[in-house]
C-alpha cells in the first residue's frame, strides 16, 4: 500500500478509535443524552457516520457515493436502539470502508469516482471523508467530555502535561512515524 494510503487508513482508524475511547467513559444514557431536541445525541452522530461510510464506501469505485438505499435523514432521529446495535451498525461501516481502502492501488487515485453525480478523484473522496469524520468525531469527544466533567480521561496529552510529553518525544532520534503510532 502506497504512503497516501496507508496514511489515510490510519488516520480513519486514529478517529475511530477516538469516538470508541470517548464512548467507553459514558453510560448507556449518556450515549443517547442531548442537551435540547434540535441537538444530537453521540448515538445520532454514531449513526450518521456509520450510514455516511456504508453509502460512500459500499461499491466505491463503481457506484455513487449517495446510495439508493441510503436514508440520511432518518440518521437523524433518535430512536429507541442499544449500545450494542449502534457498535454494530458502526463496526460494519467502518469494516466497510477498511476493506474499500486495502483494495485500492496507487493508480486507482486519480480515478473518477460520485458522490451526488459530482466527480472526485478517489484521493478528493477519501479527502473529503477524512474531513467529514473527524468533524463528527470531535462533536462525539466534546458531548462525552461535556457529560463526564472531572472524570473524563483525556484522549490525547493532558492538561499541564506537555512539557513532559514533549521531553519524552524530542528525547527520541529524529524520524518518520506516523502521529498516530503513539495512540
Amino acid at each position: 500500500m502506497d504512503s497516501y494510503l496507508e496514511s489515510s487508513r490510519k488516520q480513519f482508524n486514529y478517529y475511530k478509535i477516538l469516538a470508541e475511547k470517548a464512548v467507553e467513559q459514558l453510560t448507556d444514557e449518556q450515549l443517547f443524552w442531548r442537551p435540547d431536541a434540535e441537538s444530537n445525541s453521540i448515538a445520532i452522530i454514531m449513526n450518521h457516520i456509520a450510514g455516511n461510510m456504508l453509502s460512500r464506501f459500499t461499491d466505491f469505485l463503481t457506484t455513487d457515493g449517495e446510495k439508493p438505499w441510503r436514508n440520511r435523514d432518518a440518521e437523524f432521529e433518535a430512536t429507541e436502539q442499544s449500545r450494542a446495535a449502534i457498535f454494530e451498525n458502526w463496526n460494519k461501516a467502518w469494516e466497510c470502508l477498511f476493506n474499500s481502502l486495502d483494495t485500492l492501488k496507487q493508480e486507482d487515485l486519480e480515478s473518477i469516482v460520485y458522490i451526488r453525480n459530482d466527480g472526485h478523484t478517489v484521493m478528493e473522496a477519501i479527502n473529503r471523508q477524512l474531513a467529514h469524520y473527524p468533524y463528527h468525531v470531535g462533536q462525539i469527544v466534546y458531548i462525552a467530555k461535556i457529560q463526564q466533567g472531572s472524570s473524563w480521561q483525556s484522549l490525547s496529552i493532558p492538561k499541564n502535561s506537555s512539557t513532559s510529553y514533549n521531553a519524552n518525544k524530542f528525547n527520541n532520534e529524529k524520524g518518520r512515524r506516523h502521529f498516530t503510532d503513539d495512540f
